[in-house]
Order: C-alpha cells, then structure tokens, then sequence
C-alpha cells in the first residue's frame, strides 16, 4: 500500500523531496511557511498536484484533543499542529499507510503515542514519549494544564512546564 506523507511545515523549510502524489497537509500550515525557497516549493507541489490541502473533521479534532490532554502535549501545540495530527489520525483512521514528516519534537511525541509513524527531515527523531506537567517553580505544586495563571495560588512562585519521560 503507497505511503500516504502527511507533511508539516518543517517538511518544505527542511527540504523533504517530494517523491510521490501522495502528499496531504491542513490549511493552517501555509501560514507558517514564510521563507521564498520553501513557499516556492509549497507552492510548486500545488501546482504540479503532488500536494493536498485537506481540512479535518471536528471528531478527529477532538479525539486528538483528548490524547494530547492526558500527555501534556495540549500546553506547546499550536493549532496548526493539532490539526496536521489530526489529518494524520483521519487518514490512519480511514485505512491509510500514514507517514507523517515533521521535525518538531511535540508533533512526533504525540504520533508516537498514537502510534502513528513519522520521520523527521534534519532531526533523528524522539526516543522516548514525554509528558508534560505545570508545576510551581518554588513548592513544586502541580497544576492542571488549564490552570489559568502564570503564578502559584499557594506561594506565589513562577510556574513552568516540566517535561517527564513516560517511557521508550
């Protein structure tokens, strides 16, 4: 079965070649691509029909939503990010050979939580999975990630996101 690429933004700033027709990204990710060697090149694969822009239903949205939740990942993705996750979750979901290309460490804790395969293009890629925690920088209290405010209700310290190896 072709590999369907689900491609982010780093993909086209980091120069993946696009071997195949079967590319896919989430509008949200053209405004991202800012420099002119990889706005040509997105634009190119547009043209030539080598890419898809593809919008995500809200289900998929959500679902993604619940996962980066419990990881902490929901504290350093954009939305563009949680929708080219999504994309990749759809199409996984619909049967596809997914390979998502990324070199941002978050988008690929995530996949790899998801078990959704990825590759970076400049990047190794992560070894392990991470989650992520708010804790308070002075009584170490920890918060949830919707608590709304950047200091400690307790001792009124800074708090900061603290990354914790789940497991490899």
């Amino acid at each position: 079965m072709e590999i369907c690429y689900v491609l982010d933004a780093s993909a086209f700033i980091n120069g993946f070649k696009l071997i195949s027709n079967n590319n896919f990204t989430v509008p949200e990710i053209t405004t991202e691509i800012k420099d002119f060697k990889s706005k040509l090149t997105f634009d190119m694969a547009l043209e030539e029909g080598k890419l898809i822009i593809q919008d995500v239903p809200l289900k998929y949205i959500l679902s993604v939503n619940d996962i980066i939740s419990v990881s902490g990942d929901i504290l350093r993705l954009s939305f563009a990010d949680k929708k080219l996750i999504s994309l990749a979750y759809m199409l996984y979901d619909e049967g596809h050979n997914v390979k998502v290309i990324s070199d941002d460490y978050t988008i690929q804790n995530t996949l790899k939580i998801m078990n959704i395969p990825y590759s970076g293009v400049i990047t190794d890629g992560i070894k392990g999975i991470y989650n992520w925690k708010k804790i308070c920088e002075g009584c170490k209290k920890e918060y949830d990630e919707d608590y709304p405010f950047d200091d400690c209700e307790i001792c009124g310290s800074r708090i900061f996101k603290k990354r914790i190896k789940v497991y490899k």
